[in-house]
């Protein structure tokens, strides 16, 4: 018989993987507008070479009216089903220990990585804080109910943003066999990749585990925090999420001031 501890928790994780389907499905249909959106523009181009004069107000101001309809919309990272830019070229060492280090404005994280478990994912993510990617950016999402994370990596701070190419998912087995109810335990302290809830469609988003949390085996272990860190996180946590919800933006903001990924 299920208890009312473990329903609650399955209804947590069906609404999570809910919500990470509702966001892909919303980044398609953006993308789908932005081509509808440069077609038109650059129909209107062509045309307006040959015969600027017929109809210059009206399509100055449906080129604007087109404009900001774009800028309004979430701008996505490609999924696994369109085209991308390729993943960072490799240049790890494979068989080395990583340290990703974030300082935040809550509190330094220290987060070991095993380069030879996740090398595409210590690869893409040693590449993008080379560069700075991750730094002055918000953690946008902490949830306190059935699921214990708070989840970071996104340059725009509202759950759509990505690097502009996805890598594959790796170390999935290492937290076990799925359970009958298909989910296996993230143990408080576990990184892990965030995805849209399809194989294969990490880009920069990842979550930290401050409480042991039960998920499908399907988002990439591929580091675990520090005391120190854990502690932080579990501050963020305790403060709660903006407006009382139990999923939202943290009540007390967290940045990302800089990261770094250097050899252990």
């Amino acid at each position: 018989m299920v208890s009312s501890d473990q329903r609650r928790r399955q209804l947590a994780r069906e609404k999570f993987e809910r919500q990470q389907q509702r966001r892909e499905e919303a980044r398609r249909k953006t993308r789908r507008l932005a081509v509808i959106i440069v077609s038109a523009v650059a129909v209107v181009a062509v045309i307006g070479a040959g015969a600027y004069v017929s109809r210059d107000g009206d399509d100055t101001k449906d080129s604007a009216d087109a404009a900001a309809s774009a800028s309004a919309s979430p701008s996505p990272s490609p999924s696994e089903s369109e085209s991308k830019a390729p993943e960072p070229a490799m240049k790890i060492d494979k068989t080395a220990k990583y340290s990703m280090s974030l300082k935040t404005s809550q509190g330094d994280i220290a987060i070991a990585m095993d380069a030879a478990k996740t090398p595409h994912t210590t690869n893409s993510f040693k590449a993008l804080a080379d560069k700075g990617y991750f730094d002055n950016t918000k953690c946008h999402r902490l949830t306190t109910e059935g699921i214990f994370v708070l989840q970071c990596g996104d340059p725009k701070g509202d759950g759509t943003g990505g690097p502009g190419y996805t890598i594959p998912d790796e170390n999935l087995t290492a937290l076990g066999k799925a359970g009958d109810d298909g989910a296996v335990t993230y143990p408080a302290g576990t990184v892990a990749m965030a995805n849209t809830g399809q194989p294969g469609t990490g880009g920069s988003q990842f979550f930290l585990v401050y409480k042991d949390t039960k998920l499908p085996p399907s988002y990439t272990p591929f580091g675990t925090m520090d005391d120190a860190g854990l502690k932080a996180v579990k501050k963020i946590a305790a403060a709660g999420v903006t407006g009382g919800a139990a999923d939202g933006a943290p009540k007390k903001a967290v940045t990302v001031e800089k990261a770094t990924v250097d050899k252990a």
